[in-house]
């Protein structure tokens, strides 16, 4: 298996610990950007593989991140090597950054960028940045904490900041190059595509359509509780096994589950930053992603 194209890192992930990572036969890795469904997806693989909606174990323990760096990587393997059933694992690094093998299947879902970056904007209010640096080995931050922007101010200059996408991959550029790329291997047998607002529009049948290309077979009569499992509300109530928070990252686990709806980023940008929106996305991915993700 040829190493990936790519590495990614950042303070608190690596995706050099995909390297020598032993997959099996039938492994789903999911690749996301930040905020764009990656619970949800986790989630809807562990309904789909496990047939109920009963988890064995907190929903991050059963798919870790494999790229974070708050836990040794050894670790990860170890756990993910004890598994029985079916594995899936999760990563927010791009196909061309994770070992690409035909025995694996790979699920990158999608969401429009500019809710995706509103996402991102209440998520840093949730994060414990003392508590990461704990984990990660980073110096703890001093000082008083920093004011936020609001959000329409922030998410303006979100949109116009130029940034290296190899570097921050939750910018604008990052945020293309992770699905153009995915973009380019949507063809591929054990890759697909998923938008966010198809799993708002239609749960059930992107369930069924994932079921079908991994080759699961759910009971007819199951089907019912499995898709109810996934919905945003039950999940939201349910945050304290399914958030991916076993570390203490996070200050609020509900809060995580914070709406799950499409359209909030849209609706934040006046005529001109729309228009300033879609003249950098079409800088920065080909014309056929662009109506994909933006319909």
């Amino acid at each position: 298996m040829p190493p990936p194209a790519n590495r990614y890192r950042s303070t608190d992930e690596d995706s050099a610990r995909w390297t020598g990572f032993p997959f099996r036969d039938g492994d789903i890795v999911i690749s996301t950007r930040s905020k764009s469904g990656t619970t949800w997806m986790q989630m809807i693989c562990a309904l789909l593989v496990l047939g109920t909606p009963e988890l064995p174990a907190p929903l991050t323990v059963l798919s870790p991140w494999l790229d974070w760096l708050v836990e040794p990587r050894d670790e990860v393997f170890d756990r993910l090597a004890a598994q029985p059933h079916r594995r899936f694992i999760k990563t927010h690094t791009p196909l061309d950054g994770v070992p690409l093998d035909p025995r694996v299947h790979y699920v990158v879902v999608a969401r429009h960028p500019l809710d995706l970056a509103v996402s991102l904007y209440h998520q840093a209010g949730n994060l414990d940045p003392v508590r990461l640096a704990e984990l990660t080995g980073a110096p703890a931050p001093t000082g008083p904490p920093r004011t936020a922007q609001p959000l329409e101010q922030w998410l303006s200059r979100w949109v116009d900041r130029k940034a290296d996408p190899r570097a921050d991959l939750d910018s604008l550029p990052g945020v293309m190059l992770h699905l153009s790329d995915a973009w380019a291997r949507r063809h591929e047998p054990n890759i697909v595509l998923v938008h966010y607002d198809d799993l708002l529009a239609d749960l059930g049948g992107e369930m069924r359509r994932l079921a079908h290309r991994w080759g699961i077979a759910v009971p007819p009569e199951r089907w019912p509780d499995l898709v109810e499992a996934a919905t945003f509300g039950r999940m939201r109530a349910r945050a304290d096994r399914l958030a991916p928070d076993t570390l203490g990252v996070l200050r609020d686990r509900q809060q995580f589950f914070r709406q799950g709806t499409s359209g909030q980023g849209r609706n934040l940008l006046d005529e001109s930053g729309q228009a300033r929106y879609q003249e950098r996305a079409a800088a920065l991915a080909p014309p056929d992603l662009l109506v994909w993700l933006h319909r």
